[in-house]
């Protein structure tokens, strides 16, 4: 009797467990149905990407001032850190051996110029040859280019700023003697400024002459503006940064050259960009998918992807505006599979 009542059990659990087998098969996902996935449709929206990169703040123009002569320092006619008007004096150097050797030669060709005026008379009438004229003719014309040349080395004495700018620091004193190779101070163009900086090279096509960018600075709450001016020719080999030079108009005097600033620029802006939820990308070893729904049934499509954002990603070829993207389920779909829209945004 104990026999027959433990088989009598094990036959019940048998079939129990056969029940609850076939009753997880009827409530499980058939092989042969639709899946269930979410959708959305493909439009287009604007898009760009900012990026921020390091600069430099330049004057406008800066030059070294050097002298062309060598002499003594008689004059300094401007003071450390002040603005200059262009075309000042700067320095003066001593030129009264110039000038004396000026006026010898301007007694000589006075000299000259009448000889070469009664020699002129006597060629009219036979009196001299053509050569003896020709002589004095020359001398005149010799006279009148050592003027000339001690003329331009009296104005090298004269140092002048060449633009408007402010003056750096002086290197030089009063009565020192001076060359070429002796530095008297800087002067800057600081009025209007530059900024300096550079861009990956694949934004490199998209920054044109004419483009405004903005820029902040340590210490200064304030944004200013920038209009680029030009490129470099070529990227740099070293960085792979293509170098940027724009302008500031800085009438108020507030930015120091030298100053590091903070550069945001505005790139890759496209009105018509077509951006899909970051999860609806299958990766692949050589290229990218994605899913899409068409009368009930997957269509994979191999897609050039773009900019990626927090939660989006941009896609070039691949897909056309109005196409129904799966988002959902992607790992069980097979190219065999049937689809049925859950829902569609």
């Amino acid at each position: 009797m104990k026999k027959y009542l433990l088989y009598l059990s094990l036959a019940v659990g048998l079939i129990s467990c056969a029940d609850k087998k076939e009753e997880a098969k009827s409530t499980g996902p058939k092989s042969n149905g639709p899946l269930t996935v979410d959708a959305t449709i493909i439009k287009t929206s604007s898009l760009s990407e900012n990026i921020q990169v390091g600069g430099t703040i330049l004057p406008y123009e800066i030059t070294e001032i050097r002298p062309e002569l060598s002499g003594r320092v008689i004059r300094i006619n401007f003071k450390e850190g002040a603005n200059v008007s262009e075309g000042i004096i700067l320095v003066k150097l001593f030129d009264e051996d110039l000038q004396a050797q000026l006026k010898k030669l301007q007694v000589q060709l006075k000299i000259a110029e009448k000889t070469e005026e009664r020699q002129r008379e006597l060629l009219k009438i036979s009196g001299i040859s053509q050569q003896d004229y020709d002589l004095s003719l020359l001398q005149v014309n010799n006279l009148k280019a050592d003027i000339e040349l001690t003329m331009v080395n009296i104005g090298k004495t004269e140092i002048r700023a060449p633009y408007h700018g402010r003056m750096g620091l002086r290197n030089i004193s009063l009565g020192a003697y001076i060359t070429p190779s002796n530095s008297i101070s800087t002067i800057s163009q600081v009025n209007k400024k530059k900024i300096s900086f550079s861009i990956p090279e694949k934004y490199s096509a998209e920054v044109k002459p004419g483009m405004i960018v903005s820029f902040t600075i340590d210490g200064n709450n304030s944004l200013y503006k920038a209009t680029v001016l030009a490129t470099e020719t070529i990227v740099e080999a070293e960085t792979r940064n293509l170098k940027i030079i724009a302008t500031i108009n800085d009438a108020d005097n507030t930015l120091i050259p030298g100053s590091f600033a903070s550069v945001d620029l505005l790139l890759g802006k496209n009105e018509s960009a077509i951006m899909v939820p970051s999860q609806s990308i299958i990766p692949g070893a050589r290229s990218k998918q994605v899913i899409l729904y068409k009368n009930g049934n997957p269509v994979f499509a191999t897609i050039e992807t773009g900019i990626r954002n927090v939660d989006e990603v941009q896609i070039k070829k691949g897909v056309d505006i109005g196409d129904t993207l799966v988002t959902t389920g992607l790992l069980f779909i097979r190219k065999d599979s049937k689809l049925k829209l859950s829902s569609v945004k």
